[in-house]
């Protein structure tokens, strides 16, 4: 199976519903247009400005699926809040590494660890149940747009 990216979010400010968008601008030092980050609105707008790890979050559809799974409940992939859904890949894999959604050039910075406003508005279990597998938050390294369906690889490796 290809690493393809399955749903691309967006929330025009902080604690908004998640938008499901087909494809989406993002901008290189900025992160998605039209997004909470990218408009400085939001949780962490004001303590992160300019810190490359609100550009962009990610989560395998994987781990949302198994968690619910394990779980009994029936969560929709927006709400855990990240801006890309992956499907076949290990997002942790990308840390320190470039890589590309489409044409758009990445860095993956660290991961996305659930946090506590996540664990008081979803589930208190996503906070024990996902740590380390909460997602990627990347940095955009060139400016494009994204679509559904488009390949996700490793740079100077094989496609995933």
């Amino acid at each position: 199976m290809s690493a393809t990216i399955k749903h691309i979010y967006i929330a025009k400010t902080a604690g908004a519903a998640l938008q499901t968008l087909s494809c989406a601008n993002l901008v290189a030092g900025q992160g998605i247009q039209g997004d909470r980050y990218f408009n400085q609105q939001g949780s962490f707008s004001a303590s992160a400005k300019h810190d490359p790890s609100t550009e962009l979050t990610l989560i395998e559809q994987e781990q949302i699926d198994h968690f619910n799974k394990q779980y009994k409940r029936q969560y929709a992939y927006a709400d855990f809040r990240r801006n890309i859904i992956t499907e076949g890949i290990e997002l942790n894999d990308l840390v320190g590494k470039t890589f590309t959604l489409g044409k758009v050039r990445l860095k993956g910075i660290m991961l996305c660890e659930p946090c506590v406003q996540l664990a008081e508005t979803l589930d208190p279990l996503v906070l024990p149940q996902l740590l380390n597998k909460g997602g990627l938050r990347a940095q955009i390294l060139s400016s494009g747009e994204i679509k559904l369906a488009e390949a996700i690889q490793i740079d100077s490796d094989e496609p995933l």
